[in-house]
């Protein structure tokens, strides 16, 4: 059955990636971008806005909670709406201003939700990370990895408040590390740029145990999950490979050494500082098969699409 979609934060690498696989589904996917495509600072999200100005109805200069937003909602006719946007400037920083991030999450929240149900929508997904508080399993008593994770378990808790005092059907879909075409450059990145570079790739964190996920994966599993949201309050932590950095490094260098042509060579750094909890996971694993996904598809998109990248750099 098609849905009608209300998406916020398209703009992020899993947004593109929700957003592609829920259109890729048969959804109709209105995106409200802050945003037009041009006036992003950086060129991969602006790339990504580009590419899902042709698989979506692109929305530009809206903000949540503004003006324009809840009369959007009111008249949209939304099936779901699926608050996937988050304030992440600078989300490492230790300065990273958690209150100000839930303010821009939420803002106007009573007033998003009173029209959400005028407009006939009973239904919210929102996005939360494995590095939250009180999130996934893993050690250090599930606190908080940086005042960003905190924003994002506030932000859940508000909207949680609204939710069941409304009776509305709310989902919370939790992150934890994925990787992928479109990716930030983070570690997957570095490590493909040191290779095509003809240098050995250094692990400086080979200890800790994360749980990171093919992209593709974590999508499939988004769409389903919005298909079949249940009624009331529920949460779903899909899970890819969970396993250390160092193991998970390994990973990617034998799937990649052969499809590439690189020599892919590592090397682990022993490891004796733990300023972040040692152990974070997701705790649902992903079911290939009935997602119709296939992990060999993926490593060969990712191959790809890093060989056109490198090529291009």
């Amino acid at each position: 059955m098609m849905m009608r979609i209300l998406f916020t934060g398209g703009s992020s690498f899993t947004g593109y990636w929700l957003i592609k696989e829920l259109t890729a589904a048969g959804h109709k996917v209105i995106a409200t971008f802050r945003r037009r495509p041009d006036q992003y600072p950086d060129k991969l999200r602006r790339q990504r806005v580009d590419a899902l100005t042709s698989i979506c109805q692109p929305l530009f200069g809206i903000s949540f909670g503004d003006e324009r937003f809840i009369a959007l909602i009111k008249d949209g006719h939304f099936d779901i709406f699926c608050h996937h946007g988050a304030d992440a400037t600078n989300y490492r920083s230790p300065d990273f201003d958690a209150p100000l991030a839930v303010t821009r999450t939420t803002q106007q929240l009573p007033l998003v939700v009173d029209a959400l149900l005028t407009g006939g929508c009973g239904k919210i997904i929102i996005t939360g990370s494995v590095f939250e508080n009180d999130e996934g399993a893993g050690s250090d008593n599930l606190r908080a990895f940086s005042p960003y994770g905190l924003s994002k378990a506030f932000t859940w808790q508000t909207f949680r408040y609204y939710a069941q005092i409304r009776h509305l059907t709310l989902g919370k879909f939790v992150i934890p590390n994925p990787f992928g075409p479109y990716e930030e450059p983070r570690f997957t990145y570095y490590l493909i740029k040191t290779w095509f570079a003809g240098q050995v790739a250094t692990v400086k964190t080979p200890l800790y145990v994360r749980d990171n996920i093919h992209v593709s994966l974590l999508a499939r599993s988004y769409v389903h999950y919005a298909t079949s949201l249940p009624a009331g309050i529920s949460r779903i932590n899909p899970s890819g490979y969970v396993e250390s950095q160092g193991t998970f490094a390994n990973r990617v260098a034998d799937a990649l050494r052969d499809r590439l042509g690189l020599k892919c060579a590592l090397e682990l750094v022993p490891q004796s500082e733990f300023s972040e909890p040692h152990i974070r996971i997701n705790t649902d694993p992903c079911d290939a098969k009935s997602l119709d996904w296939n992990e060999t598809a993926a490593w060969d998109e990712f191959a790809t699409y890093y060989s056109r990248l490198m090529a291009n750099s």
